[in-house]
């Protein structure tokens, strides 16, 4: 019988993983426009429009991946004899804990945006932004070239067991 985390782990739905990481670069990439829109014409309707979708996003959409990655697919991986595949989840695992502390101190500034007002520090800001950027397309870019790529081969090797397992011997 396979343990919970290995089930966990084959019932993974990569595509939808991956589907979100393609939101969250297209969020990344809105987020690092509406800094520049905002230096160039300031907190106008575009701007206001803009903070509040991304906002949402980050709060809701990313938080709800991280939580699935959390439990679908580090566990196993945690689980491995790869001391080096280990410590990536591992540091990935502490990434999640660092976007969402940037994360908390850029969310009131971007709802502010969103309700229209201007107060925020430019350069307080920006340097937020590029912080919570570089953090993130990183940790997306390792999970994309190396963790997902073995989960998957795990979940693979788990469902070619349970194929083995579930044939019926004609002897």
């Amino acid at each position: 019988m396979a343990s919970a985390t290995a089930r966990r782990a084959a019932g993974a739905d990569f595509e939808a993983l991956a589907a979100c990481h393609r939101q969250i670069a297209a969020h990344l990439e809105r987020l690092g426009a509406l800094l520049e829109h905002l230096a160039e014409r300031g907190v106008d309707a575009h701007a206001r429009h803009e903070a509040r979708a991304i906002e949402a996003f980050f709060s809701s959409t990313s938080q709800r991946h991280h939580a699935d990655e959390e439990a679908q697919v580090f566990p196993a991986l945690l689980a491995s004899s790869d001391e080096a595949l280990v410590a990536t989840v591992r540091m990935l695992q502490q990434d999640h804990g660092w976007i969402e502390e940037d994360w908390l101190a850029l969310a009131p500034q971007l709802s502010a945006i969103a309700a229209g007002h201007d107060w925020h520090d430019p350069a307080e800001l920006r340097h937020g932004v590029e912080v919570f950027l570089e953090l993130y397309r990183e940790h997306l870019a390792l999970e994309e070239s190396l963790v997902y790529p073995e989960a998957k081969a795990f979940a693979a090797k788990l469902a070619r067991r349970r194929v083995t397992a579930e044939t019926p011997s004609f002897s």
